[in-house]
């Protein structure tokens, strides 16, 4: 027993320094930070890491106390997260996903968005002039439910009230935003998730949705509301249509690397662009809120038609400098 305690004891004192500068440095960091460390610090921690566990290695093998190899143990343990593990805090990561891993994604999918915008762009068109040159075309395009009385059948007075009707209350415009923004969710989602089928079924809804767009401006334009339905519709119309054409994107980029993984297995083709789609859509659910807010708040409390158009412009200008701004490479 006492040749054990001395072996300890000659161990500890060998590599006590080395832990204890290991467990120096673990304490600043899980204070502030990798940030609290300087160059040579960060070069030091992955030796240091190395020999605790060396350490740990021969204490268990020659049976040394117990109470050091917990000690051993908690310190390699608290070094591996530093090493090997998530350096960030959780605000840093969110930030490094708005600064850098959104924007970045959403640039990587600038083909897939193209296509995604011109077939929305297409049924747009399409449904336009159908409707304009027979207004019945307009009930294949757009649901009764969510027409609300402007159709067809609508006098004027009536389409130019519903421009400007003004919500009272908070609790009205709280539950306008929040079914806008659980509906919009649900075609951005649908038009991701559904992707993996060849590309064919976001298509579809890229071009249904423009459909609706193109019937609804036909309608108002028939009745020379073309104007202050284009104001009505943008004030949000540029933050939600984005974000659906970026789902359809995220969507798109699936379905073409199930068609063509080149030489990877569809499986590893789809699991990339999946993580790629997966960081779009997660940027696409912050937008889509925005667009409730717009949609349930700011169309309702804003009735100037320059107003609403001004806000439509600003954000197609944060969006598209936010987005497609050139960024500096990653460092290597």
């Amino acid at each position: 027993m006492a040749e054990l305690q001395l072996k300890s004891r000659r161990f500890r004192a060998e590599r006590e320094a080395d832990w204890r500068r290991l467990e120096t440095l673990l304490n600043r960091v899980e204070k502030g930070g990798a940030r609290r460390l300087n160059r040579d610090e960060l070069v030091e921690m992955p030796v240091l890491y190395r020999q605790a566990l060396s350490s740990l290695s021969m204490a268990r093998a020659i049976s040394l106390d117990q109470g050091l190899i917990g000690y051993l143990e908690s310190l390699c343990t608290r070094a591996y997260f530093f090493v090997y593990g998530t350096r960030a805090r959780p605000l840093e990561r969110l930030a490094g996903f708005f600064t850098d891993e959104w924007p970045r994604a959403v640039q990587a999918l600038w083909r897939e968005t193209v296509v995604s915008a011109a077939l929305m762009a297409l049924g747009a068109v399409g449904a336009y002039v159908l409707v304009a040159r027979d207004p019945d075309w307009f009930y294949g395009f757009i649901p009764q439910a969510l027409a609300g009385g402007r159709d067809p059948m609508a006098t004027t007075a009536f389409l130019h009230d519903t421009l400007y009707q003004k919500l009272t209350g908070h609790e009205a415009l709280g539950a306008l935003a929040a079914f806008l923004f659980t509906h919009n969710s649900q075609i951005a989602l649908f038009a991701f998730a559904l992707g993996f089928a060849l590309c064919l079924p976001t298509a579809g809804l890229m071009i249904f949705n423009g459909c609706m767009l193109g019937a609804f401006l036909a309608l108002f334009a028939a009745h020379g509301l073309a104007f202050q339905a284009t104001g009505w519709l943008m004030i949000h119309g540029v933050t939600e249509l984005f974000a659906v054409t970026l789902a359809g994107a995220a969507g798109f980029s699936i379905g073409w690397a199930v068609a063509f993984p080149g030489q990877r297995t569809r499986v590893d083709a789809a699991a990339d662009a999946g993580r790629r789609g997966a960081l779009v859509m997660g940027g696409v659910v912050v937008m889509l809120f925005v667009a409730g807010l717009l949609e349930g708040f700011a169309r309702q409390l804003i009735q100037n038609d320059l107003a609403r158009l001004s806000i439509a412009a600003a954000s197609a200008l944060v969006w598209g400098l936010y987005f497609y701004l050139p960024r500096r490479a990653r460092p290597t």
